[in-house]
């Protein structure tokens, strides 16, 4: 299943150590197959409010996402653009080409069930 490094990016602005990082992070993804899918893009918010932009990179699996994130090649070159940016990161898993919503509200509804029956249990 595909996962995703997603980054929320505050206010880039280029800076000589941000500059190197982007010429070093290919290096540090192709061990573990990753590729930017988003990088850096002029956002056009739809709902609510983004200030500044967003890094989507895929990789095979969550187990590959986070060895990469975690790697000393890639740990070598983060400072380089957290001490530049604030942002947020994180690793989510993706889902399957045969995914579809409503499996997902199947279990959101049994979550949903079995909270108020073991309320109703405690009332009664």
């Amino acid at each position: 299943m595909p996962a995703y490094a997603l980054a929320h990016l505050y206010d880039p602005k280029p800076h000589p150590e941000v500059i190197e990082y982007l010429e070093r992070i290919q290096d540090t993804l192709d061990p573990f197959e990753g590729r930017f899918l988003v990088h850096g893009p002029k956002i056009t918010v739809a709902e609510g409010e983004w200030p500044g932009t967003l890094v989507i990179i895929e990789f095979p699996d969550v187990e590959r996402a986070a060895a990469w994130y975690t790697s000393p090649a890639y740990q070598d070159i983060l400072p380089l653009r957290t001490r530049n940016i604030d942002g947020v990161a994180i690793l989510a898993e993706g889902v399957g080409a045969d995914y579809h919503p409503s499996t997902k509200a199947a279990e959101m509804r049994a979550w949903a069930e079995a909270r108020d029956a073991a309320k109703a249990d405690q009332t009664a």
